[in-house]
Formats: structure tokens, sequence, C-alpha cells
């Protein structure tokens, strides 16, 4: 397949979401200028069942670099979860099963595949799993790549430097991770590796290995992540359980667009979706600063559009206009109490308002009980009661949780 060396169309792709790029973005815009096939990759490990919409970043990307012609492989992190990235983590991650990791991974590629065309013919993308490499090596193999750093090296990222001083347990088997992180890029052959900018020690680590081992240069992109400018606090994380999934239902996925708050907007659309730079800045000029609710109700049907289709994303805009900007909702409705963290399912069963738990299995399975708290459709039949709601049931039925 002929590789397209648009200069403008290269220059975007270098420039929007992208924090850094290792060694320099002019190194790459050379290398990739030169019509050469590139090998890129973007990494994920499935410590959650869901891929969320910060993660969409890093897939949009990598889609960009498929459509100019390159090679490009969607990388799950089936043996490094199994550890869990330490990265920023002040704590010892909980130790993942193979079980759980299976489960977890399931409908990854259909997830991810809402981004990345798998059924691409022309260029076929690869899916792969760093368990069919990284369980193989012999304990030589490991000496021979860890010699490739020093202690001081693994030690230096922030989070064990503060583990360290506050004399907390920094345990062996972690300091393996980034080493196993970069051992992927010298198992695939990888060009170009993407991630966010708390991967940019891990990456690097393939990096090395990759110059060391292979002699040749692997570039290393950093993009933005999502974060509220404000507070500083990430607005997706698996290990928090926070953010927007791919697998969430149009409803739920419009209502969580509409809870960011107002000033990531503009970040949101450059970063997860494909609007134009240009029009999300003359959107943001004539619309965002006057009226953020139009502006944020153009980025929940967008990104409900990507993942679900117009016409479901037509839909939940409807649903949310009448339920929370109408506010259809009748003056009377009938109290129930129920205490924070018991199941939805038995409070609902125990006060009559459904039968059985194989209804409460089909409500949920028809999307039909939302939250309107939390402006969430239930989708999990374990929910638990977190704080005083608003349910509404099917179409005409609605009740109060009191606690």
């Amino acid at each position: 397949m002929a590789i397209n060396r648009d200069p403008e169309i290269i220059n975007e792709l270098l420039t929007r979401s992208i924090s850094k790029i290792y060694p320099s973005k002019e190194s790459l815009q050379e290398a990739l200028s030169s019509g050469k096939p590139m090998r890129v990759y973007v990494g994920i490990d499935p410590t959650a069942t869901y891929v969320h919409l910060g993660h969409s970043t890093n897939y949009i990307l990598l889609k960009k670099f498929h459509d100019l012609g390159h090679k490009i492989i969607v990388l799950i992190g089936d043996f490094t979860a199994r550890i869990g990235d330490p990265s920023d983590k002040t704590a010892l991650r909980k130790k993942l099963s193979i079980e759980e990791i299976k489960n977890n991974l399931k409908t990854f590629k259909e997830q991810i595949g809402k981004i990345i065309d798998f059924k691409d013919k022309k260029n076929p993308v690869e899916f792969a799993f760093n368990s069919k490499w990284l369980k193989k090596l012999l304990f030589e193999d490991v000496l021979e790549i860890t010699s490739n750093f020093t202690l001081q090296q693994m030690v230096e990222r922030d989070a064990f430097q503060k583990r360290i001083k506050e004399n907390k347990p920094l345990h062996l088997h972690e300091l393996f991770y980034p080493i196993m992180q970069g051992y992927d890029s010298v198992a695939l052959n990888a060009d170009i590796e993407i991630g966010g900018t708390d991967q940019t020690f891990n990456m690097l680590a393939g990096r090395i290995l990759v110059k060391n081992i292979q002699n040749r240069e692997k570039f290393v992109i950093t993009t933005t992540l999502l974060e509220n400018p404000v507070t500083g606090e990430k607005l997706m994380s698996k290990s928090l359980g926070t953010g927007i999934g791919l697998n969430e239902s149009p409803m739920n996925m419009y209502g969580k667009a509409m809870s960011l708050p107002d000033e990531v907007i503009t970040r949101c659309f450059i970063d997860c979706t494909f609007w134009p730079v240009d029009k999300i800045k003359k959107t943001e000029k004539e619309i965002g600063k006057l009226k953020p609710r139009d502006f944020k109700m153009m980025l929940a049907h967008e990104i409900v559009k990507m993942y679900h289709g117009e016409k479901k994303a037509g839909e939940a805009e409807e649903f949310f206009i009448k339920t929370f900007q109408k506010k259809e909702i009748p003056e009377e409705i009938p109290e129930i109490r129920a205490e924070k963290g018991e199941k939805l399912a038995d409070v609902l069963i125990k006060e009559g308002i459904i039968k059985s738990k194989s209804e409460w299995r089909r409500l949920v399975d028809e999307q039909a009980i939302h939250d309107l708290g939390n402006k969430i459709e239930i989708n999990d039949y374990h929910f638990k009661v977190e704080k005083e709601t608003i349910l509404k049931i099917g179409k005409k039925r609605f009740i109060k949780i009191k606690q």
C-alpha cells in the first residue's frame, strides 16, 4: 500500500493531541516524509472490562497512521497486566489472575474496533498479545534484557521515590514492568509507540532496548491526558473506575458527557473526536463561551454518534432533553428507602416495585432503568445504591430512593 506523504496531514498528525515526541518532532516528520512504511503500535493492559474515552485519543491517532498507509498494531498486555503498571502509583497494585484478565479482555477488540477497522484487507491491522513472547523468555534472556538498565534508572520515577521516602514497600517485580513493556517494542519490531504522558518512562525503556538490541531508532509519541485544568485530576481512569467507557450504552455515554466540567469541553473535542481543529475553535468562539451547555451537547452527540451511530445519538439527546432539561418528571413520586451500598435489585423486589430477579435482569438488558440523579442508564446487575436519587423504570414509572 502506498504511503501518503502529504506534509499538511503529517504536521497535523504530529501536532494534535501531542504532548511530546522522542527524539524530536522534526526527526519523525522527516521519517514519515520519506515514504518508508512504519510499524506503529498502541498497548493497553486489560485491567478492567472497558476501554475508556481517554484511551480513544491514542486509537484515533493510530487510525490516522493507518489511513496514511502505515502498518498499525493493537497490543493487548495480557502478560503485563499480571503485574499492573506502577506508573503514578504510590502503592502496590492488586495482582490479577489469568482468569480475571481473560474476562476483562473479552470485548476489547469489539470496543477498539469502533475506532480501528480490523476488517481492512488492503492494510490489515495486527491484534497482538504480549504473552506470546514474554512467557517464553528464559531466565538467561531476562538477565540479558535487564542488563540494559541500572537500578537508579528504575527507581528514579516520582511515585517510587515517594514510596522510598515514606518507607513504603517497593516490590522488585514492579521494576520489571517498564522492562517488559519495553521488550514489546523489540518483539513487535516497532518503529513508533503511542501512549499517554503517564507512559513516558515505560515507552522510553522500549527505546533503549530497541537501540541496544536491534541497533535502530524507535520513536515515542506521548499524547495529552484528559485532565481537569482546574483540579488537575484525571477525567478517565481504569484503576479508579471512572470515565466514559466505549462499551457504555448511548444514554449513559450521553449523560456522562453532559456531566463533564465545562472547562474540558474543547479538550475533549480535540482529543476524542475527528472534528477539524478549526471547526472546534470556531464553534467554541461562537457558542461555547456564551452557551457552554449547548457546546457540551454537541460534544455528547458527537461522541455517541462515533460509537453508536447518528440514530442512537439522536435518541440519547432526545431522552436527555426530555428528562433533564424539560424535567418531565411527575411532581408526586412514590418513595422507598434504601441503605447505602444495598443492591438496588434487592430493594426493588423487597418493596414490590418489581417481582423477581429475572424481571430485574430483563429490565437491565432492555436498558429500561435510568438513574436520573447520576444521569446514567443502569447496566449492571449488581448496581448498588450510593445516594438518594430518582429512578425511571420503563417509560412511565418513577421511584424516589431515600436514605
